[in-house]
Order: structure tokens, then C-alpha cells, then sequence
């Protein structure tokens, strides 16, 4: 790999990361504002580095375009962690999508991670499982995107009687900006997850930071812990 090529080597990685979806080397080399040729050699060394290393995960170039998978040697390793998660309990990460959802549904799952900054795939996924988002729609406007909605199962959970009861984002935010801009990210996305250009961690660890949510909620300090 050339010098020039290295340069955005770590900005692919990073847009592939957060991405749920294949994404074509055009739409890379689009973003990074480099040519698509350039990226799609760098697509091809990175592949062959993660295949040589022996990695745990592998990148593929699928459906028109490339993305990150779990290597198929440790399928069975995975199945069974995320298996093993307890329903009964939210990791911070699924409290902090569970919040966003809940503020400012109904919201695509690239809303989420605007929100966030991080690829929130798995995070939305376990928390239909536990009964506490569903899809409540399309958006014509963005692809036709999923958009998702919090249950009454929610509600119930966390002691609320509808979402009126939710506490104000002021209670949380120290200061007006904060929601603000949390709101113009979310206008400004175009229905594609590479435009918001964030990313440095992912969800799959939903372990850390376990909260249990058995017993309803109460306003004060445990609300603001809870949203």
C-alpha cells in the first residue's frame, strides 16, 4: 500500500465500522473526496490484511459493495454470547439508543446512530427483543427506512403512564446547545449513515454498564440514569 493510500486507510475503516450496510467504493471515495480507484485498492489491501492477520472479523465485498462480518470460524462463539444476554437487564449502550428512540421517535436506525456517533445495529435489535422498541413505520424520505418507536412495554417498565411523563431533554442537557445540536444532526441526515462521518466504537459488547429495569423508574436521579 502506497504512502497516499495509508492516509485514508484508517478513515475507510472507520466509515465501514459504523455502517449496517455494503457500501460501494464510489460512495467511500465520494465522502473522503479521493478517487474511487484510490479507495478500492485500499478496500482490497485491508481485506487481504485482515485475511492474513487471522483477524476475528473479515471485509467482504458484497451486494455492490463492502462491509465488515464476524469471521465465520467464530460464528458459534458469538451465537452463543449474545444468546447468553440477560433480557432482563440494558447495558449504557442500549439506554443511550433507548433514550434517543424515545425522545425523538419516530426515528430510523441512521437517526440513532447520529445521535450516538456509533453503529447502534445491535443495540436497536436487542431492545426489540426485550419488547421495548418496535417498528412503527417507513420513511419515504429516507430510502424507506424503518422507523422505530418505543412499546408499552416501555412505558410500563419504566413507570411512565404515556410519554408525556417523559422528563424534559433540559433536565439532562447542560445547556440549549446540546439538544439543538442533537436535532440539526438528525435534520441533517440524507438517509445515507456515511454522511454523518462519526464513528469510534461499537455495541456488541452489551454487557458493560448493565442497568436493571425490573422495577419502574422513579423521577429525580434514577430517571435521568434510566433515559
Amino acid at each position: 500500500m502506497s504512502r497516499e493510500n495509508s492516509g485514508i486507510k484508517g478513515a475507510i475503516e472507520a466509515l465501514l465500522f459504523v455502517s449496517d450496510e455494503p457500501v460501494p467504493a464510489s460512495r467511500l471515495a465520494k465522502v473522503l473526496e479521493v478517487a474511487t480507484a484510490e479507495v478500492d485498492d485500499v478496500l482490497k489491501a485491508l481485506a487481504a490484511e485482515y485475511a492474513a492477520d487471522e483477524r476475528g472479523f473479515q471485509l467482504r465485498e458484497v451486494a455492490g459493495g463492502w462491509r465488515m462480518y464476524t469471521h465465520p470460524a467464530y460464528h458459534q462463539q458469538v451465537e452463543e454470547y449474545v444468546l447468553s444476554w440477560d433480557t432482563r437487564r440494558l447495558s449504557q449502550a442500549a439506554l443511550e439508543a433507548l433514550a434517543v428512540v424515545a425522545y425523538h421517535q419516530p426515528v430510523t436506525r441512521q437517526g440513532v446512530n447520529a445521535v450516538r456517533g456509533v453503529n447502534s445495529e445491535a443495540v436497536i435489535s436487542s431492545l426489540i427483543e426485550k419488547g421495548l422498541v418496535r417498528e412503527v413505520g417507513r420513511d419515504k424520505n429516507a430510502g424507506n427506512a424503518i422507523l422505530y418507536g418505543t412499546t408499552r412495554t416501555f412505558l410500563e417498565r419504566f413507570g411512565l403512564k404515556d410519554l408525556s411523563e417523559l422528563p424534559p431533554l433540559a433536565e439532562f442537557a447542560p445547556d440549549p446547545e446540546t439538544e439543538r445540536a442533537i436535532r440539526e444532526r438528525l435534520n441533517a441526515l440524507d438517509g445515507s449513515l456515511l454522511d454523518m462521518g462519526d464513528d469510534l466504537e461499537d455495541d456488541d459488547d452489551l454487557e458493560d454498564g448493565e442497568l436493571d429495569i425490573e422495577e419502574p423508574a422513579t423521577r429525580g436521579e434514577d430517571d435521568g440514569d434510566n433515559a
